[in-house]
């Protein structure tokens, strides 16, 4: 089977959702070009490892050199210091949309987040074209590079899928994951749709896999042609006998972002 692309460069490869993202984009690409800021190991015949951190401009460039798409999954993964938001996640996306610029690179998948909507209460039944109201600082960050990626597709055409994933593990852990789970499987699927659709323009698509309950409205993503294939039931048994039902009137329960929406300034938790 041909494959779509020639190189793919990922981002946050040594992360929890870059390992699993390492086996399906070997579907997709002749070559994959792994970025993470800690060493990658276990390297495949078709792929290369990188070492950098986002925040050096010319590791970045170099690295977005000859690829085709980049998945961009790199960067903090939780609310922490503002400095190390603005540095790993702000600038670093940054970096990753202007070197694709300056290579000709036509398209980015971003591991956006539910945090850059994560005050909507799940009443509301949003849309992806609700406003942003994010939860956290790392939310405002993802905010950031989701309106960076509509510019660089209205003024330089670089295409973006950004994929609000909300809750990726191997399993549900707790009973707001009943709702707002992704599987791994249905993350790449939807990684793999968001490379292969043929027109992505800039879209935005809530990552979620086939659960009961369904918070959110995804039919402005049905151009990619994601069709998740897992849901949340079957651990719903077992997570109902082990956890307290959660407090209805507590943020974390209310809103879409969880506990998140309860954090304080993480630089007031840092004495600073």
């Amino acid at each position: 089977m041909a494959k779509h692309y020639k190189r793919i460069l990922l981002t946050g490869a040594a992360g929890r959702l870059g390992t699993e993202l390492r086996k399906g984009l070997a579907l997709l690409a002749d070559h994959v070009r792994l970025a993470d800021r800690t060493e990658i190991e276990d390297i495949q015949a078709h792929e290369e490892a990188l070492t950098f951190d986002l925040s050096d401009e010319a590791a970045v460039f170099e690295a977005v050199r000859d690829v085709d798409a980049i998945v961009h999954f790199g960067g903090a993964p939780l609310e922490t210091a503002w400095k190390t938001v603005l540095s790993s996640n702000i600038e670093g996306s940054y970096n990753i949309y202007e070197a694709a610029r300056r290579h000709g690179v036509g398209r980015v998948v971003y591991a956006s987040s539910v945090h850059a909507i994560g005050y909507h209460p799940l009443q509301a039944h949003i849309d992806t074209e609700a406003p942003v109201r994010p939860d956290s600082l790392y939310g405002v960050s993802k905010c950031f590079v989701e309106s960076l990626s509509r510019l660089y597709w209205d003024k330089f055409g670089i295409e973006s899928v950004c994929v609000r994933i909300f809750s990726s593990f191997p399993e549900p852990a707790d009973r707001r994951m009943l709702w707002s789970y992704l599987s791994f499987d249905d993350c790449v699927r939807l990684v793999s749709a968001s490379l292969t659709a043929p027109h992505v323009g800039h879209t935005i698509s809530f990552g979620l896999s086939d659960n009961a309950l369904k918070p959110v409205d995804n039919a402005r993503a049905g151009h990619l042609g994601y069709r998740p294939q897992d849901s949340s039931e079957p651990f719903r048994q077992a997570i109902e006998a082990r956890t307290d039902p959660a407090d209805p009137g507590a943020a974390a329960t209310r809103f879409l972002g969880g506990w998140f929406c309860e954090l304080g300034h993480p630089d007031d938790e840092a004495g600073k």
